[in-house]
């Protein structure tokens, strides 16, 4: 599984491509771009809707895409300094 992510060109937050134009700051709502994710983000950072995207390889889990690599479950999680300013307080940033 394949998913998108980059930063919201106007706040700077993390964001995940949700499938057609659409990008979302949950991790719950990302799509799987499968083959076609080098496309997707080619496509959406030419139309200027995100900002440095890159593809993150991931798996399905019980609550949805779940990020393989441990950069991008912090990112997903939100600040880690601060656990009351999380984005999802449910995505494990440690290996499971």
């Amino acid at each position: 599984m394949k998913i998108v992510t980059g930063n919201d060109l106007k706040t700077g937050d993390v964001i995940w491509w949700s499938g057609g134009e659409t990008w979302s700051r949950h991790l719950g709502d990302a799509m799987d771009a499968g083959d076609e994710a080098e496309a997707v983000a080619v496509r959406e950072e030419a139309a200027m809707r995100v900002n440095v995207p890159y593809i993150v390889p991931c798996e399905q889990s019980d609550q949805g895409p779940m990020p393989l690599h441990i950069k991008d479950r912090v990112r997903a999680f939100g600040p880690t300094v601060r656990a009351d300013l999380a984005i999802n307080t449910n995505i494990p940033i440690v290996k499971g």
